[in-house]
């Protein structure tokens, strides 16, 4: 590998702002604001949805009914089986 033209990878806390949550990760991200983890002192890179808040994951998940055209027919017009 060349040197010099890769970005510095370090350890960065990411926290999750719906839910406080805190995880590790190595990343080229890097920030002004640090926080306390696990004894040592990381960059803190806060991120709007992780797995720890996303519908996905925490099975609260919507699905909205795929109705057919046939039935979508019957159901404006007033048809009933």
């Amino acid at each position: 590998m060349k040197q010099g033209i890769h970005p510095d990878f370090h350890k960065v806390v990411f926290m999750d702002s719906a839910t406080g949550a805190k995880f590790l990760a190595g990343s080229t991200l890097s920030s002004k604001e640090t926080v306390d983890y696990e004894g040592n002192t990381y960059p803190l890179i806060r991120v709007e949805i992780s797995s720890d808040s996303h519908p996905f994951y925490t099975g609260k998940q919507k699905f909205a009914a795929a109705d057919g055209r046939i039935e979508k027919f019957n159901k404006k017009y007033g048809l009933k089986k």
